[in-house]
């Protein structure tokens, strides 16, 4: 399991890792043979014409430490030229440092670089850039020094713009081939604040950012999620075993994790083992949301799946959505009337899980709608998805925490988290982990923060996706993740593993829709729909 660790945790394991008999030594040295391998496996990518061109730039840290072993270790398993560019000198008894000069490899400082000269040579002439030059030591802004350092290196890359937020994260040591240069970060990109995701505006992009031990939050959050590039998690072998690692509660899902969630479908089943869902929603400005949530279920395994909507929304979804069973309601000015109470009782004392909110429109009297159908869901222990519509009248409503049900998951945007909060959306974004920890404690449920490595949390733990893309910006792709939920939410043991597997399933598709569709700018809601399928049979039958 890949958890996730402060930077203060991460000393912690590492000083009882230490204690144990790991030694700060051996962690180093097991640290510069990972990126060692990632630095190879990218050299053989390139053309055998002429040795490669490493440039290795070193902080005085333990990180520059783990540089002074990569580079090293790079020379003596390849043909690559390697240069170290040190920020200051290092003590002459550092043993890494005198394996390194040992060695007769080429070592530049920069208090002996006029102009940064050399810098700029080792820079713009090399294929491979190892920022090993702060990692978790950070602490913003940078010093005047090392400004004028990362300027330089920006320079001679002639970078001009961050990456976009589509790459995924990956634990497996598979390189594309790539037609430029290639920037690996040592734990985290210099100028990243690990713990807080804050950014020095000098900070260097990086293609990869091969974190070690576990994921740190900053390294999950915007601003600093688009300077990590392709994030992989080396453990160092370090034992789960330790107290420290233990007590960590916040992970990073994996496919391991997910395919660990996915429900055994037995061969004896029937549509009642797999559940029965209740989706209110629709009005005739969202005629289309309950229909995406509806087949999501039925796409991730639902047994029956029914629609409780107005005239209006039924009859626009029904030719096109066969398996579906419909609750034909009262309408009032577009949307559900406040007396559909009545008829919703019945199938609330009959099915397994409730999804409400999807294209419901917002009123007085939808609110008490509601209000009312949670609080049936809330004596019956019902599992219960709570989206879009349903959040922002929940807002509106005094102590709305009291009137869910036990079994709740909320599934706000960044926006609709603020009206729930009454904070701001920038507050949120800058502390996302902790935020949905705060209030899934506070308000007794799930919560799931969408976004750019989507959070779930409840009181006892923190999941976060590994996903950043764009494919799933788009309208409808959250009315999709709610009826997904809702398809695990009876077969799986609990709501926070059910939005889980849900929220990765979700993200998997996201990025298999825009393979399909050549990008992230054509795919819709309805393509993740479509990609589902093809998701859980990757991790059905991966190994």
């Amino acid at each position: 399991m890949i958890k996730i660790a402060t930077t203060a945790q991460i000393r912690q394991i590492e000083a009882e890792a230490d204690a144990s008999g790991l030694s700060y030594a051996e962690l180093m040295k097991r640290a510069g043979q990972t990126i060692a391998d990632r630095a190879l496996a990218f050299i053989q990518t390139l053309p055998p014409d002429e040795p490669p061109r490493v440039t290795v730039l070193v902080g005085k840290g333990n990180n520059g430490g783990d540089g002074l072993v990569a580079g090293r270790l790079i020379a003596e398993q390849s043909n690559a030229l390697v240069r170290f560019y040190l920020m200051e000198r290092r003590n002459p008894d550092d043993l890494v440092f005198k394996a390194v000069s040992d060695a007769g490899l080429f070592v530049a400082y920069a208090h002996d670089d006029q102009r940064y000269r050399v810098l700029t040579q080792t820079i713009a002439s090399a294929d491979l850039i190892i920022d090993a030059l702060y990692g978790l030591g950070a602490r913003l802004p940078l010093p005047a020094d090392a400004t004028a350092l990362l300027e330089t290196v920006t320079a001679a890359l002639q970078l001009s713009q961050i990456p976009p937020l589509d790459l995924l994260y990956t634990s497996e040591y598979d390189l594309p081939v790539l037609p430029h240069r290639r920037i690996i970060a040592v734990d985290c990109p210099s100028g990243v604040d690990c713990d807080t995701g804050a950014i020095d505006d000098h900070t260097l992009i990086a293609d990869e950012t091969v974190t070690f031990i576990a994921v740190k939050p900053g390294l999950l959050m915007a601003p600093a999620l688009r300077a990590v590039g392709a994030l992989t998690v080396a453990p160092l072998r370090v034992p789960d075993s330790l107290y420290a690692f233990k007590a960590l509660n916040t992970r990073l899902v994996t496919a391991d994790s997910a395919r660990e969630l996915l429900p055994v479908r037995p061969f004896d089943g029937n549509k009642g083992t797999y559940g029965s869902i209740l989706i209110v929603g629709g009005s005739e400005n969202y005629i289309g949301a309950p229909g995406l949530a509806a087949r999501a279920a039925y796409r991730c395994g639902a047994g029956l799946v029914t629609v409780a909507s107005i005239e209006k929304v039924i009859a626009a979804l029904a030719p096109t959505n066969l398996e579906v069973t419909w609750l034909h309601c009262p309408a009032e000015a577009g949307k559900l009337a406040s007396d559909a109470l009545p008829l919703l009782r019945a199938p609330l004392d009959s099915v397994n899980v409730l999804v409400i909110g999807c294209g419901l429109g917002q009123s007085d009297d939808l609110r008490a709608l509601v209000v009312a159908l949670l609080d049936i869901g809330r004596s019956r222990d019902l599992p219960t998805v709570i989206d879009a519509d349903a959040l922002n009248m929940l807002a509106q409503t005094e102590r709305f925490w009291e009137h869910l049900p036990p079994r709740a998951v909320l599934t706000p945007h960044p926006g609709e988290m603020a009206r729930l909060t009454g904070m701001s959306v920038a507050a949120i974004q800058a502390d996302r982990l902790n935020i949905a920890r705060k209030y899934a404690a506070d308000w007794g449920t799930t919560v799931l923060l969408k976004g750019a490595h989507t959070v779930i949390a409840d009181s006892d733990r923190v999941s976060v996706l590994p996903f950043k893309t764009s494919a799933l910006a788009k309208a409808g792709t959250g009315d999709v993740l709610a009826g997904a939920i809702g398809a695990f939410a009876h077969t799986v043991f609990t709501i926070h593993d059910a939005a889980v597997i849900a929220g990765f399933l979700h993200g998997a598709a996201g990025h298999s829709a825009s393979r399909r569709w050549g990008g992230t700018r054509s795919a819709l809601a309805s393509d993740v729909i479509e990609n589902f399928g093809t998701v859980m049979h990757q991790l059905e039958h991966s190994v």
